[in-house]
């Protein structure tokens, strides 16, 4: 039978013979949202007030790092996701995702950056903005703002619907509510799905997605991605180009408060299901793939995504039909996490918004 008990450094999870205890190996971070791991064993981290910091662990963080892009801190926004790029002990090359504010600063979209981290891990250089989510709106809310790196090179950055603009999610000429396709250089790969159809923009790849807060590649590359439903309807979806994921036609929340969604429809023709879905929400953020055996046979393979609503780590285990064989709560009350990453390592590294730390969790 499984077992939880508490012991805050650490908090113990035993799993049949095996336990694993988390490890808290950088404190002092002000609403860390992201983290990478450099080739040299430090950390990367973004903190949402607009600040990119390096960490060692049992070293206090690093001042903030000079020419990161401008930010736009409102509500949800601010300095978000980081990823390095597949090639970056050669070329030192990472990713950033973030809100962005108009000339006039009445409005925000979210935008993607690459930048060179200089030798010294000290600043940012050659920054260059990417892409620009459009139409900006008026909104703090639903940013999304995770980056993945296909298989192939190309960079995918899945995109909220800005929370008053919903309807705009099934709209293929705006970038609301949608995962887009890119280039390195920010240009638009010729074999995306929309490209030369009249009235889609060519960035892409799907649509009808709400908040995502999540995404991973699986061991056969494939690209998944968590996001947040209303009151409730969170999911976890494979994405593949070109699909329809349904919002905010159908969905298996409500409305805040109650009451339907439009029709009220759980489902469509033409419109994706989750693999796997949430109700009551329990706000998924962050998201790993386990790759390693690092902790046994029973974790490898499984999904990993931090509750922000209740404060634990969510175990998924799918089937090659994808049904899930083995779901669970680990860590209850370890706080909001903000991202769950696999590290270089094999192991899985969690930010915990709450405290601003950034935990291992270590096998026994």
């Amino acid at each position: 039978m499984r077992q939880l008990w508490f012991a805050w450094a650490g908090l113990i999870v035993t799993l049949g013979a095996q336990a694993q205890t988390l490890e808290t190996l950088v404190q002092g971070l002000q609403v860390p949202w992201a983290v990478a791991f450099l080739p040299d064993g430090r950390f990367l981290i973004t903190e949402r007030d607009g600040n990119l910091r390096t960490a060692r662990a049992g070293e206090a963080p690093s001042s903030p790092l000079q020419g990161v892009p401008k930010v736009d801190v409102n509500g949800q926004g601010g300095l978000l996701d980081l990823r390095l790029d597949s090639d970056f002990a050669r070329n030192r090359t990472l990713y950033l995702c973030y809100a962005e504010a108009s000339v006039d600063g009445k409005t925000n979209s979210t935008a993607l950056a690459r930048a060179r981290l200089s030798d010294d891990a000290k600043q940012l250089t050659d920054v260059k903005r990417l892409f620009s989510q459009a139409p900006k709106v008026k909104s703090s809310l639903h940013f999304g703002c995770r980056i993945a790196e296909l298989p192939d090179g190309s960079l995918v950055l899945a995109l909220g619907e800005r929370f008053s603009q919903m309807q705009q999610a099934q709209n293929l000429g705006n970038h609301l509510g949608k995962t887009v396709r890119l280039t390195k250089d920010g240009g638009v790969p010729p074999d995306n799905p929309f490209v030369g159809r009249a009235g889609a923009a060519p960035e892409v790849y799907t649509y009808g997605h709400r908040n995502p807060q999540g995404a991973a590649l699986d061991a056969q590359g494939r690209l998944w991605v968590s996001e947040h439903g209303p009151q409730g309807g969170d999911e976890l979806n494979l994405i593949r180009p070109g699909l329809n994921y349904g919002w905010p036609v159908i969905t298996h929340g409500e409305n805040y408060g109650g009451g339907k969604i439009g029709e009220g429809l759980t489902s469509k023709d033409g419109m994706e299901q989750p693999v796997v879905q949430w109700t009551p929400s329990i706000a998924p953020s962050g998201l790993a793939h386990l790759k390693s055996n690092r902790y046994g046979p029973d974790w490898q393979g499984s999904f990993f995504l931090g509750s922000l609503k209740f404060g634990y780590l969510e175990r998924v285990k799918l089937d090659a039909q994808q049904r899930v064989v083995a779901q669970e709560r680990l860590f209850a009350g370890i706080g909001r996490l903000r991202d769950v990453r696999e590290g270089p390592d094999g192991l899985l590294y969690l930010l915990v918004e709450a405290n601003g730390s950034l935990v291992r969790v270590n096998p026994r």
